[in-house]
């Protein structure tokens, strides 16, 4: 072998050493840097422990809450207590299933809606707000956050800030001269039936099984949103409770084959969704005044609707487009459940009603049309 040819191997096999060597080098300093973090991790404030099946948890309080949790922000007692000024009656804004309901500025600057109950700390508590809190769609009410201490759960949810549909058509926020013209009222009906169908979209399908029009609530650009999906689920679970055990039989949204089974479906909530389209095109509360559900299971294509819808729509509306609304409410509260029709395809005939009607109303503006609700005018973009 020519001496030439001894250096030449000689150098290769030196440079291949030294790659080596720097490559010993960099995983040794890789190591000890992840070693170092996880040390460091695990000497924090909130130590975690490893459970059956390989999950992580995390310690606050005593009670262990999974790592992995996303979607839903961990609140402190303390942080609530300055949102609502210490859960001030001024801050109170309502009641519900869960309980009171506060009004909330979090430090961020962000507005909440703080429902709070007693009841001890829970593991189930956390896994169905981890559930509910991954739902999101337009129109329904997003989960934020919740807390538990001293005794107490509380939901942090979205605000939604003009309230409920009911309390405009005829609660607190109802003016005399307010005027809700039919394709607006068409427009609510059909984000509402989006927020619905999403929900029995859901593999497996999510029964709202509370839903009524004080759960049907309006932000600020006029987009319907429903509150409260899974709620009773999450009580009934978290409780150990059946749905039955929380269901009020006088309730005219309650499904009557839900009523007497306590067994909830996609089909009773058709049933509420169809009590609260009769709420929302004749402007009374069924609640009073119940020969309404009567009045549309017997309604005929022959019938007069004039005395039965809400005279403040005016002649917003075609006689053609009311009978196809008043024909689909027949539909869904049908006493026999398995002739109403699926929550899709009650919003895409919704949808063909509404297009239908504003291509036969004024058009104001660019593209915009102008909603008297309540107190508020609102002018919303189409």
């Amino acid at each position: 072998m020519s001496t030439s040819l001894a250096a030449a191997l000689g150098g290769a096999a030196g440079g291949v050493a030294l790659v080596g060597i720097a490559a010993i080098l960099i995983w040794y300093c890789l190591f000890r840097r992840r070693n170092s973090s996880r040390t460091s991790e695990s000497n924090s404030s909130e130590p975690s422990l490893q459970v059956e099946g390989g999950s992580e948890l995390a310690l606050r309080g005593g009670v262990s809450y999974p790592l992995e949790l996303q979607g839903a922000r961990c609140l402190t007692l303390q942080e609530l207590n300055a949102a609502t000024k210490n859960f001030s009656s001024i801050n109170l804004i309502g009641f519900g299933m869960f309980g009171e309901v506060y009004k909330g500025l979090l430090q961020d600057g962000m507005i909440v809606a703080i429902k709070r109950r007693s009841s001890i700390p829970s593991q189930q508590f956390i896994q169905e707000v981890h559930h509910l809190s991954s739902i999101r769609h337009r129109n329904l009410v997003s989960l934020l956050g919740y807390c538990q201490e001293n005794d107490l759960q509380m939901l942090v949810y979205e605000y939604i800030p003009n309230g409920s549909v009911s309390a405009h058509l005829y609660g607190a926020s109802q003016v005399s001269s307010g005027k809700l013209e039919f394709k607006h009222r068409l427009s609510i009906a059909h984000g509402t039936a989006k927020g619905l169908s999403h929900l029995h979209s859901l593999n497996p399908p999510m029964v709202h099984m509370n839903f009524k029009t004080a759960n049907v609530l309006v932000d600020e650009d006029f987009i319907p949103k429903v509150a409260d999906a899974g709620l009773r689920s999450l009580l009934d679970r978290v409780d150990g409770a059946g749905p039955s055990s929380r269901t009020a039989t006088d309730d005219p949204f309650l499904d009557p084959e839900a009523k007497d089974s306590g067994i909830f479906s996609k089909e009773s909530d058709v049933y509420s969704f169809g009590v609260f389209l009769l709420e929302l095109v004749s402007g009374r509360e069924v609640r009073l005044d119940r020969s309404i559900i009567e009045w549309a299971q017997n309604y005929q294509e022959s019938s007069t609707f004039s005395a039965f819808v809400d005279q403040r729509m005016g002649s917003s509306f075609t006689s053609e487009g009311m009978r196809e609304f008043l024909r689909l409410i027949t539909w869904c509260v049908n006493p026999l459940s398995e002739r109403r029709p699926p929550m899709n395809y009650v919003e895409m005939e919704i949808d063909r009603i509404r297009e239908k009607e504003m291509s036969l109303t004024t058009i104001m503006g660019e593209g915009t049309t102008t909603v008297t609700l309540g107190s508020q005018l609102f002018t919303t973009s189409k």
